[in-house]
């Protein structure tokens, strides 16, 4: 990154409310922090990484978590699988009916915190995904 993009995203930044600027790309991360009307370039070490951003799926209504439909023999999403905000995660088995268990961020699926085939009630947490 070049000093005068730097010059001109501080420049911007001191126009905003906005606290911390943190950019990174291919071999370059830079930080700016807005202090009153002063900008200043943080270093990266000052920054510690913050705690994991995740979000979970929950259980839309009564019924039996599938991980996949039960005619296909694959699973719809399983740990470490990236997954787009809307895609379906898994199946909530109503008697005949089949709803979309979807996810509600983009993300990588963590974990299936409920097992295949187990009855959920209403709010139930069912697939927890790492935010990107």
């Amino acid at each position: 990154m070049k000093i005068d993009d730097v010059q001109q995203l501080s420049a911007w930044l001191a126009a905003t409310d906005i606290d911390l600027l943190e950019l990174r790309g291919p071999g370059e991360h830079l930080c700016l922090r807005r202090d009153g009307a002063r900008v200043e370039i943080v270093p990266g070490d000052a920054l510690e990484d913050g705690p994991e951003q995740t979000a979970v799926a929950t259980a839309a209504s009564l019924g039996v978590f599938l991980h996949g439909h039960p005619l296909r023999g694959e699973t719809l999403a399983s740990p470490g699988t990236p997954a787009r905000a809307g895609q379906v995660l898994g199946l909530l088995q109503i008697g005949a009916l089949l709803l979309p268990v979807t996810a509600p961020a983009q993300g990588i699926v963590q974990a299936m915190l409920v097992a295949q085939g187990v009855t959920v009630g209403y709010g139930t947490p069912l697939v927890e995904l790492r935010l990107l």
